[in-house]
């Protein structure tokens, strides 16, 4: 059964990570994905938008899936809905991913269930930018 991860948890995944594919990235500049997005390229990570209708967000190159990302991916960001989560988390395990990170108010136990049985970590109702902006240096 899932559990959430340790303060000292998150705060490592935000040391570690260099890859984040932001499922659900918006062009639009004022919806949450598109500022999570924007903040952490700007932060130096080497992020990946995922949007099947969309070829490019903020000047990267966008995929449609999960699995057309050519490259490891660390971590999963999910701005979909919650019962939407599910298949996101199926294809993450599929490619390797190493955390599944559901942003702040995506709730869903049974994708976190699945992900943390896979041996993925998973932070679940939190905001990668704000913990980041918080942690990330720690």
């Amino acid at each position: 059964m899932f559990t959430l991860p340790a303060l000292t948890v998150v705060k490592d995944v935000l040391r570690t990570a260099k890859t984040i594919a932001v499922v659900g990235f918006s062009p639009k500049e004022n919806r949450p994905s598109n500022m999570v997005g924007c903040y952490l390229i700007q932060a130096g990570f080497r992020v990946i938008p995922v949007n099947p209708g969309h070829s490019e967000i903020c000047g990267l190159k966008c995929y449609p899936d999960l699995s057309s990302i050519p490259e490891a991916v660390d971590v999963v960001d999910i701005f979909r809905r919650a019962q939407d989560v599910l298949p996101v988390v199926e294809e993450a395990i599929s490619i390797g991913a190493k955390v599944i990170w559901m942003q702040q108010g995506i709730i869903n136990r049974e994708a976190a269930d699945l992900a943390e049985k896979a041996g993925l970590i998973v932070v679940m109702d939190r905001c990668i930018k704000v913990d980041h902006m918080q942690f990330g240096s720690v």
